[in-house]
């Protein structure tokens, strides 16, 4: 367990390893590699799959089109964004949103998980099938099939696994296209007040 000033002091060691990777070949196409975002205490962790161009820019967290979405769900859901901890799974923006490769989320994932480890949260809400897959399948331990893809997931349906409560979502981005589903959604994301 970390105090408050261990787990400032741990994250800010992480989000220097995260700004100064080379790991892979996204490095060399970004901006900034994004870290996470938000209180950390937070009890509900959303982890969205990668930056937008705007986010790329400005070095922040849901910013861009998605994130006014984001910003309208939690309102609406009464959630205060400044209560939860928001981070991706891949940390550069993806060249023209084109799908991540499987050893670029290999790579971030390391990250990922010492997020998770440091924020504690008791849940984490995947936002998307490729965060989705990777947090069930860290819990799961599922082999992932060849194409990538684990057991079909069931969003907006608590599961715990090893003790960890996940809570996985569509992207905001989804609603970008499919307006229609925002009611739905927002029922969705009311059910993470009481954790807070």
């Amino acid at each position: 367990m970390f105090n408050k000033h261990e787990k400032q002091e741990a994250l800010e060691i992480l989000n220097y390893q995260i700004r100064s990777c080379e790991s892979c070949s996204l490095s060399s196409t970004r901006k900034y590699a994004l870290t996470g975002e938000g209180n950390i205490d937070a009890r509900i962790m959303f982890v969205a799959l990668s930056p937008g161009a705007k986010e790329d820019l400005n070095n922040r967290m849901f910013i861009g089109p998605s994130g006014q979405v984001f910003n309208r769900l939690l309102i609406a859901a009464g959630i205060e964004r400044e209560l939860v901890f928001m981070t991706n799974l891949v940390k550069c923006m993806l060249p023209n949103n084109r799908k991540p490769k499987m050893s670029e989320i290999e790579w971030c994932s390391q990250f990922l998980d010492e997020e998770i480890a440091l924020i504690q949260p008791e849940v984490i809400v995947p936002l998307g099938t490729y965060s989705a897959q990777k947090i069930l399948q860290k819990y799961h331990v599922a082999e992932l099939e060849p194409q990538g893809s684990i057991t079909k997931v069931e969003f907006g349906k608590l599961v715990i696994l090893k003790g960890q409560k996940i809570y996985p979502l569509f992207h905001p981005a989804s609603l970008l296209y499919n307006p229609s589903n925002e009611a739905d959604t927002i029922e969705k994301y009311k059910k993470l007040k009481p954790f807070l």
